[in-house]
């Protein structure tokens, strides 16, 4: 889990989330509020097609509000991975905040589930 990232407010502009967005390495960020609890995510893929007019008529008045999904797919710290790379092998989010209380303390990515799984499978390999 990766504990310290960057997080959205859903009145933030789409040009200052873009640029933590893109900044993080992320595919998508929580939206928070003033008390650190998730209200929505943002993804690259929510913000393609908005972007695309914004872009065109320089429309900068889009909000991440405007973008973001209400009801965004979490996990715990305590969920079990193998569970969630489940979940990652279908068509479910490819990343998830991790929340504990309604508050966001991190995310787990796709990558860190497969160094997961690696590390399991190579653990194998050594009682064999």
């Amino acid at each position: 889990m990766r504990h310290s990232l960057p997080t959205l407010r859903a009145e933030m502009s789409i040009t200052e989330a873009l640029d933590r967005l893109l900044e993080s390495g992320l595919s998508g960020l929580p939206v928070v509020d003033a008390q650190r609890q998730i209200i929505g995510f943002l993804s690259e893929q929510d913000c393609i097609p908005k972007l695309i007019n914004a872009s065109y008529h320089c429309d900068s008045r889009v909000t991440v509000n405007d973008l973001m999904r209400r009801d965004p797919l979490t996990v715990s710290a305590n969920d079990d991975v193998f569970e969630l790379a489940r979940l990652m092998g279908g068509a479910k989010p490819k990343l998830y905040p991790v929340v504990e209380n309604t508050k966001v303390i991190g995310i787990v990515t796709r990558h860190q589930v497969m160094l997961f799984l690696n590390r399991q499978l190579q653990s194998c390999s050594i009682n064999y």
